[in-house]
């Protein structure tokens, strides 16, 4: 028979490995166990394990014979250590059941206390005790919170009928409640839930229980636990573990408490007991807000100017016993522990333990510090910290004290926090900010036309699209927060309106965004502003020390590898050039190309733009001289460029002296029924080499004139876009070879460059020992990879990959984290045969998987030389690519 059900606490045998495994008992059952193996005081009990959980769930809600037997088995333990029985009516052991699976997992269910209590023991709990006002307190407790958690009747009705009871009676506060007056209120509180439920709460002891192991494994499935899941990447396989605890009371008169406190400030960091904790109460009390809690400290009470004693000076001798617990358990889990406590007449009892959840501020500081305690290395530290946490440090948040009017919500697409006045198109963006307007850009969904406006506003949001769309994946390149797929906005652009839910609004209201959470506000919400401390450099500089991956930036502005460069970036990872080429001043140049209707009227418009070009390489060197650089030539769809507004049609036939109606004609025949598979990559070079060999011209002059006054060359290395076959490399790579000889003949200086490709289609890494022999490098883009091999356009994904998350059809958004199965086994295939053709070859990545954790724990695995990130993803590269390198 396979164990299921271990036992803790008393004469329990803790030796069995998988109990304080927290993948078989849960979080809080692997810490019980711990707990009581090493002396602590904890009440016994036992952990049904999350494997139970998977089988209840697979196998229609049903419990097995062997388990019911080893549950009973488990509850003899508990009744022999404390020497009472379940159900006995004239001394009757009562029990709380929790949740508990491997991480903590806010949305399962609430915890049941008092367990085992009905008309009979309750009179049994009120004689053994001594104190019948404790007994019926505790009977309508347990009544009001098993009726909610495990029953699902509204907890109001029962909030309510308390309320009515205090009001007939001239009472205040539930202490003033006494015995009799309990007694009352449990009747009442029958009453309702057998009204409610069509038949009278369950009075036996042993369908109690069971019916609350239910309802914890039934709670892994709720819907808020599902939500909780999909936005953590926790999967669905895991299950919850059940643990049965014999009750200890913190309600038990005026030595007797209950209480919450971490080992070190969540918030801070700092070292310092922080925590709360009530008298004559039991858990619900600190953290339902039915009391004001007190504080734990001295300290913290006077800082706080309160007059409520805290438990060092009520309890002295409880909390001297509970400070050298704290001690004995950060020192034994060697981090902060967030602890459950209760004293029951003077005596302390340990309910629960677990690394608590901290800030990102908090978390560096602990790490930073617990290294200089000797209480962990470095490589312990490193690993600590999750790296997506560092995002709280990067951008402006909102002050979590300030009022918000919430009008919606989308997808948390860009990280940070901004307020500003809603405009409706690009050019109102750009034109308000030049006159010192803070604006939000809010549109339908973006296009790259609208870029300029993007950099002007102080953060976008979109009614469409995904965590990975348009909007998406340049907010966070720019730094800029953004809520994207936010189905609630509707717009009126004729009108200058749009609607959020029920609410209206008109272009020029102020709004605020926040692109962590997804939330819309009204009005202008403060934010306060990221400070990078000292302990951030502490542990980046460790994280550099372990990495074996360089980490790059995704960049084509000279402002964005500044700040690239100050979290850390070694060189540019992708520059998408297409993106320079958006700006008002230059569009009608590139329009005038793109419909030429031959190769002199196309370079006309090309010489135009190559000194405009020259000199955005130039500027992007200046920043990165001496690291490699890689330029991606231009890879548009066509029809981003294309005039689409008569007052575009009526601007470009001013410009070049041709007709509009010729000019419509000409972009009509341009036209494309699916873009994105269309005219753009390295077959633009093919059809209109000229275009391609304009900016290899720029790129190679632009570094000749930086390594000409810095004394030292920057590293160019060309990528050539949407390869699908060695000849297209090879065509488009002479004509580079070419280009830069003429450049470095006629400037009398050369510098070294790579010219290779971007693998983003499942051809090229299929062919890609071939493709080697052409290309120095590749680089993976896993954005385009990912469309091509899954079928799916990423822009449109948001309106059902959600549903599939949720299925486990995928483990989590492809777009945001990569599919390791499939377009995993194509980077790894492509890397493996370039290198067999080309053992030197540089292998990287530059799709927005470069900025996830996880996907770069599958790069590390791979072997790749690089990530590239936005620049604000750069740090967090950094510190995944070190976790990686570590455990890897």
């Amino acid at each position: 028979m396979v164990q299921t059900v271990y036992t803790f606490g008393g004469s329990a045998d803790h030796s069995d490995e998988r109990q304080k495994d927290k993948t078989v008992t849960g979080g809080k059952g692997a810490n019980l166990a711990e707990m009581a193996s090493i002396g602590l005081p904890v009440p016994p009990g036992f952990t049904i394990t999350t494997e139970e959980c998977v089988k209840y769930l697979q196998e229609g809600a049903e419990f097995g014979e062997e388990l019911r037997a080893q549950v009973a088995g488990a509850l003899k333990h508990i009744e022999a250590t404390v020497g009472k029985s379940f159900g006995d009516a004239s001394d009757p052991l009562l029990v709380s059941v929790r949740s508990g699976a491997r991480v903590s997992m806010p949305g399962m269910m609430d915890t049941v206390l008092n367990l085992g209590l009905n008309d009979d023991t309750v009179a049994g709990l009120a004689s053994a005790s001594g104190d019948a006002r404790f007994a019926w307190d505790s009977y309508r407790r347990f009544i009001q919170m098993y009726a909610d958690v495990v029953l699902g009747l509204d907890h109001g009705l029962f909030e309510e009928a308390l309320e009515i009871a205090k009001d007939e009676k001239g009472l205040y506060a539930d202490t003033e409640m006494e015995a009799r007056d309990w007694k009352e209120l449990v009747a009442e509180y029958k009453t309702i839930a057998e009204k409610e439920l069509g038949h009278p709460f369950p009075q036996d002891v042993t369908e109690q229980l069971w019916g609350a192991i239910q309802a914890v494994f039934d709670s892994w499935d709720s819907d808020r636990a599902k939500v909780y899941r999909r936005l953590n990447d926790i999967p669905a396989h895991w299950g919850t573990a059940v643990n049965v605890q014999a009750m200890v009371f913190g309600n038990m008169g005026a030595t007797s408490a209950t209480g919450v406190a971490f080992t070190r400030d969540p918030a801070t960091g700092e070292r310092a007991y922080y925590g709360e904790y009530l008298i004559n109460a039991q858990g619900e009390d600190v953290v339902a807000g039915i009391r004001t809690p007190q504080y734990l400290t001295k300290a913290a009470r006077e800082k706080a100017n309160a007059k409520p004693l805290s438990m060092e000076e009520a309890m002295p001798e409880a909390y001297g016993e509970l400070a050298r617990v704290f001690d004995l358990l950060e020192h034994h889990y060697k981090d902060m522990q967030d602890i459950e406590f209760t004293v029951q007449q003077g005596t302390l009892w340990m309910l629960q333990t677990r690394s608590g959840k901290r800030t990102a501020k908090a978390a560096l500081k602990m790490a930073v510090d617990m290294v200089g305690e000797g209480l962990i290395d470095e490589k312990t530290a490193i690993l600590r910290v999750d790296p997506m946490a560092l995002d709280q440090l990067l951008h402006p948040t909102l002050d979590p004290k300030a009022h918000r009017d919430i009008l919606g919500t989308g997808l948390p697409a860009s990280p940070g926090a901004a307020s500003g006045k809603i405009v409706l198109d690009a050019d109102t963006a750009e034109q308000w900010s030049g006159r010192g307007e803070k604006v939000i850009l809010v549109r339908v969904e973006t296009s790259p036309e609208d870029i300029h406006g993007m950099h002007a506003a102080q953060g976008i949001l979109t009614a469409r699209g995904g965590m990975t769309s348009h909007a998406a994946v340049v907010a966070r390149g720019m730094g800029r927060p953004c809520v994207s797929g936010a189905s609630t906005v509707s717009i009126d652009r004729a009108s200058k309106t749009l609607r959020i839910g029920n609410r209206e609004l008109k272009e020029g209201d102020t709004i605020t965004i926040d692109g962590a959470n997804g939330q819309i506000m009204a009005g202008e919400v403060r934010t306060i502003e990221p400070e990078l401390a000292g302990d951030f450099g502490v542990l980046m500089e460790w994280a550099d020390k372990h990495r074996r991956m360089r980490v790059r930036t995704n960049a084509e502005t000279p402002a964005d590898c500044k700040m690239a460069r100050q979290f850390g970036a070694e060189g540019i990872g992708l520059c998408r050039t297409e993106h320079m080429f958006f700006d008002a001043s230059r569009i009608r140049a590139v329009r005038q190309m793109i419909l030429a209707e031959d190769e002199k009227t196309r370079r006309a418009a090309l010489d135009k733009l190559l000194p405009e070009q020259r000199a955005d390489f130039k500027a992007i060197f200046e920043v990165m001289v001496g690291l490699p650089c890689t330029i991606r030539l231009l890879d548009p769809p066509l029809h981003e460029f294309l005039p689409h507004e008569d007052a575009d049609f009526a601007d470009l036939a001013d410009a070049t002296g041709l007709g509009v109606d010729h000019l419509k004609r000409r972009a009509g025949e341009l036209h494309e029924f699916n873009p994105m598979l269309g005219h753009r990559g390295c077959r633009l070079g093919i059809t209109f080499p000229e275009i391609y060999e304009m900016q290899a011209r720029a790129i190679f002059e632009a570094a000749c004139e930086v390594a000409k006054t810095s004394g030292e060359a920057p590293i160019p290395e060309v990528m050539i876009p949407l390869i699908a076959t060695k000849r297209e490399l090879e065509i488009l790579k002479a004509l580079v070879d070419k280009a830069a000889a003429e450049v470095f003949a006629a400037q009398g200086i050369a510098v070294d460059y790579l010219v290779g490709t971007m693998i983003e289609l499942p051809r090229a890494a299929l062919m890609a020992g071939e493709i080697a022999e052409e290309g120095a490098f590749f680089s993976f883009g896993t954005n385009d990879l990912t469309q091509t091999t899954l079928g799916v356009s990423r822009d449109d994904s948001a309106r059902f990959l959600a549903p599939y998350v949720e299925k486990g059809i995928f483990p989590r958004d492809p777009f945001v984290s990569l599919d390791i199965e499939g377009v995993g086994q194509l980077v790894e295939l492509a890397a493996e045969r370039g290198r067999a053709t080309r053992p030197d070859i540089k292998l990287g990545i530059c799709g927005e998987h470069g900025g996830d954790p996880a996907s770069i724990a599958f790069y590390e695995s791979v072997g790749l030389d690089y990530v590239s990130a936005s620049p604000y993803r750069v740090p967090i590269a950094r510190l995944a690519a070190a976790q990686s390198s570590l455990k890897a």
